[in-house]
């Protein structure tokens, strides 16, 4: 039995526009469905391929806030968030979450902002202002992964060090050892190298999955560790 929070998100294309954007990007226009079967999901692409824009209309259906935040989270700084939402038909399982977060690295600003508005004294804020930004994050997550969760997060990886990223690493598969989910945005080969994982790519036109090795992420990073010099003569013609 799937055990998953979110086991699949379906879109009813005949609730977007004719004219709408969606329509062209072209891995997305193929798209009827993705089904989840692991904790742990990864979602990778070029730049502009959807993966960011089906991740946000999968956390919006679900009742998070577009911006980002827990559920209790409510307030809009900049409404940029796609019709997609009202089009995603989300197959939930059996279990409701005990704690969920939607992180997104482009308005996570205006989220800290907001965290420090909501504070009282049984919820004293966490002053995400005053940290650096690598920091704010890492402190987010060491206080908001938890077990039994679902988690959605948009480019985790934004502002953390090499190292911070193995931290992070680590407490996303221990999260999931205890029952939470994660659907995950990334660049990042390092978090991409999470043992037992799902990634899907974005790229080539269409939603499928793919292992590790296929990535860009990985691709990109081995040649360039691996054949510095060359690759960097070739580039900048040296």
């Amino acid at each position: 039995m799937n055990h998953l929070f979110i086991q699949s998100a379906a879109i009813d294309w005949k609730r977007i526009d004719q004219n709408s954007y969606l329509r062209e990007i072209e891995a997305l226009r193929e798209l009827q469905q993705i089904t989840f079967h692991n904790p742990i999901t990864f979602f990778v692409g070029e730049n502009g391929s959807g993966k960011s824009t089906i991740l946000e209309a999968i956390a919006i259906a679900f009742g998070f806030n577009p911006e980002g935040g827990t559920k209790n989270y409510n307030f809009s700084t900049y409404d940029s968030h796609s019709e997609l939402c009202d089009a995603i038909r989300l197959q939930k399982g059996y279990k409701r979450p005990a704690w969920g977060y939607f992180l997104r690295a482009e308005s996570f600003y205006n989220v800290a902002t907001k965290e420090e508005e909501y504070a009282d004294l049984l919820h004293p804020s966490e002053k995400y202002h005053q940290r650096s930004h690598g920091e704010s994050f890492l402190a987010l997550s060491q206080k908001h992964l938890k077990p039994n969760g679902l988690y959605l997060l948009d480019e985790p990886e934004a502002a953390l060090s090499p190292q911070r990223q193995l931290t992070l690493l680590m407490e996303i598969y221990e999260c999931a050892r205890q029952k939470s989910q994660f659907i995950i945005v990334t660049h990042s080969p390092i978090l991409l190298g999470i043992p037992g994982a799902d990634i899907w790519t974005f790229d080539d036109g269409q939603v499928r999955p793919c292992s590790y090795e296929e990535t860009d992420s990985y691709q990109v990073t081995e040649m360039f560790i691996n054949y510095r010099e060359q690759l960097l003569k070739r580039l900048l013609n040296l």
